[in-house]
């Protein structure tokens, strides 16, 4: 009879559990790594005003991860005109804040008459980030 060995050259994430192979260094596994990073940086945005650049600087990560955050909905920008950069609407092109689809868009893919998504956001944030997480 075979003894089944498939799980001797791995180890195990320190945070969920999965298994990893040996020679990776970290205790955690990429998933867990990427969730524990941006935790820190949503608990930075909640306190500090950042822009795009600044986030990146601060965290030493690319600007394009900070931009798959905001397409992914994750983190907001605070509507103004010192944006850093401009994310356009998949569908006509307007300027978005966060997401892919500008609320207007939206709104209509969703067949609803009301808007989805209103910001409401103070002039003094303008150009600065902050984090749509639902989890406090």
């Amino acid at each position: 009879m075979m003894r089944n060995d498939q799980y001797t050259n791995y180890k195990y994430c320190s945070m969920c559990g999965r298994p990893m192979p040996l020679d990776i260094v970290k205790d955690c596994c990429p998933a867990c790594e990427e969730d524990a990073l941006f935790k820190e940086v949503r608990e930075y945005i909640r306190s500090h005003d950042v822009t795009e650049y600044e986030l990146a600087e601060i965290f030493h990560i690319s600007q394009g991860k900070v931009r798959r955050w905001i397409k992914e909905g994750r983190i907001e920008y605070v509507d103004g005109d010192k944006k850093m950069m401009h994310t356009r609407c998949q569908r006509c092109g307007a300027s978005v804040t966060f997401g892919t689809l500008c609320p207007d868009c939206l709104r209509l893919m969703n067949g609803s008459k009301e808007v989805t998504y209103h910001a409401g956001v103070e002039k003094r944030d303008s150009g600065r980030m902050r984090s749509l997480s639902e989890d406090e």
